[in-house]
């Protein structure tokens, strides 16, 4: 059932969802959370569906957020709210509610999605595209447990994942992080069988791929060994090889669906390894609400070494930066860099002090001759 309001508020939009419940035979509220997606009038469609996807899995109410500010000045003058509640149907057991926000109402989105939130029911912000640059201190971004943005949509991949690392807050994800799921899942799994030291990785994909950088990251974090970021012809992240002394353990996926492991001393074997669409990704980061540990160290570490045009070396030895640090920007002082000339960094694996050498003991005095010393016992022994 489809209900069209306009210039309306948040108290008929209440009024609407009650109503079209009841009339499709279902005036009990069973959904889990509050889905809030912020996007415009040109990308709201693939948001919307992708949402309604994912809340076969988690029904919500979903409040898609459409910001439409105006060109000329009288346009920006006005305020009015227009809404469209759909329930049933292709919503299936969740609700829809489309809020597109006219003129300077554009500006106060949180105090019209406020009433609207189901209460006692956990909420999450999806930023589809434009994210702003601290989800956490957004006004929507303060009602959410869960806050997801995607570095992929924005003209700079990597520089926005350096921008996530410095802004990161508990609760904070992006959808290149949930993108490479299956790969470290099949990484996992591989490595916990038997297999000699790794002393070097390499991954491969499309310049400019947040998902390949992150990767990078997380081996680099996780494995504390070299990894070097190579550019390959695509799709998105194509190869994992990983550098051990008894060969090399390669996850090689070429067509984009189909991957093939290959491990020292076993047969090869095929992986399903298919790129997932966005409903996919949403409902996956619904199913967690509580903050992501292993994302958050993983984006915090060596952002500063993120390669430029996708190609870098990530290196957890003394030259790498704390997993605090991000790269240098126009309000942060640069990184302090070591003296040429100075004492050599410890290798990767050794303690970061290692003990200091003894100081050369003192040459031992000559003895006396047998028979002086004897000479000298039997005169004390007389005395």
């Amino acid at each position: 059932m489809n209900i069209d309001l306009t210039d309306t508020t948040s108290s008929r939009i209440n009024s609407a969802l009650i109503q079209a419940r009841r009339s499709t035979g279902t005036p009990a509220v069973g959904m889990v959370l509050t889905l809030v997606i912020v996007t415009d009038e040109g990308n709201h469609y693939d948001a919307l569906r992708a949402a309604s996807e994912a809340s076969k899995e988690h029904p919500s109410r979903i409040l898609v957020v459409i910001k439409r500010p105006g060109r000329s000045p009288r346009d920006r003058k006005m305020a009015r709210m227009d809404a469209e509640v759909r329930v049933g149907g292709e919503t299936g057991t969740g609700e829809t509610v489309l809020l597109r926000l006219h003129g300077e109402l554009a500006n106060h989105a949180y105090s019209v999605v406020l009433p609207l939130l189901l209460p006692d029911a956990p909420v999450v912000v999806w930023w589809p595209e434009d994210a702003p640059e601290h989800p956490s201190e957004d006004l929507l971004g303060q009602l959410a447990q869960r806050r997801i943005t995607d570095a992929q949509a924005t003209e700079d991949p990597v520089a926005a994942l350096g921008l996530r690392a410095a802004t990161y807050t508990p609760g904070d994800t992006d959808l290149a992080w949930t993108r490479i799921t299956p790969w470290r899942s099949v990484l996992a799994a591989a490595l916990d069988q038997r297999h000699s030291p790794i002393t070097s990785a390499i991954v491969e994909g499309e310049a400019y791929n947040p998902s390949s950088e992150l990767l990078a990251l997380w081996l680099a974090e996780r494995l504390g060994v070299p990894v070097n970021r190579q550019v390959s012809e695509g799709p998105g992240l194509t190869a994992v090889r990983l550098e051990t002394a008894d060969g090399v353990i390669c996850l090689d996926r070429a067509n984009g669906s189909l991957a093939e492991l290959a491990m020292p001393g076993q047969p090869d074997r095929h992986v399903a390894l298919q790129r997932r669409e966005v409903s996919e990704l949403i409902a996956e980061e619904l199913r967690r609400l509580d903050p992501d540990e292993i994302y958050a160290s993983s984006v915090k570490f060596g952002v500063n070494k993120l390669g430029k045009g996708g190609v870098g070396t990530l290196e957890r030895d003394a030259k790498t930066a704390p997993a605090t640090q991000v790269a240098p920007g126009p309000d942060r002082p640069p990184l302090p860099t070591r003296d040429p000339e100075g004492p050599p960094e410890h290798a990767p694996g050794s303690p970061k002090n290692p003990p200091q050498a003894p100081a050369q003991p003192p040459a031992p005095k000559p003895h006396p001759p047998a028979k002086a010393q004897e000479r000298k016992a039997d005169g004390k022994a007389d005395k």
